[in-house]
């Protein structure tokens, strides 16, 4: 028997598809040149009320990342009414837009572990090498 979904999740994987293809297209033209933003997750309220959508930024400096939340905070009711003309509810969730740093915050703990093994190899040839 398949496992059926809720409506809140159904809502949210919608969401989640709509306001990418926003931030992609319409946004992108009506504020000019952005950094990479995606949409990595959409959380709905159980009354379909409001939605956090969580933004991943690709962008290297943290204030500029900052301001970007802070102009799609701005530009939410514009969002918001071009999500209103491609879903099919009767009332269109408020948005509420984070940042989310777990995909930076992964890379950064990849690049890490990598240098940690690197420099152990190293230490690990040099002793090899002490002992020859």
């Amino acid at each position: 028997m398949a496992r059926e979904f809720s409506r809140t999740d159904r809502v949210a994987q919608q969401i989640h598809k709509e306001v990418a293809s926003i931030l992609q297209n319409e946004y992108k033209h009506r504020v000019g040149q952005l950094p990479l933003i995606t949409v990595s997750d959409v959380d709905v309220s159980r009354d379909l009320a409001h939605a956090k959508v969580f933004v991943t930024i690709y962008d290297n400096d943290e204030a500029a990342a900052k301001a970007q939340i802070k102009q799609m905070d701005e530009f939410k009711g514009f969002i918001r009414s071009l999500l209103a003309k491609r879903l099919r509810m009767r009332s269109v969730p408020h948005l509420h837009f984070f940042e989310d740093k777990s995909i930076t915050e992964g890379m950064r703990i990849s690049n890490l572990v990598s240098q940690t093994i690197a420099q152990d190899e190293a230490k690990s040839q040099s002793k090899d090498e002490e002992q020859e």
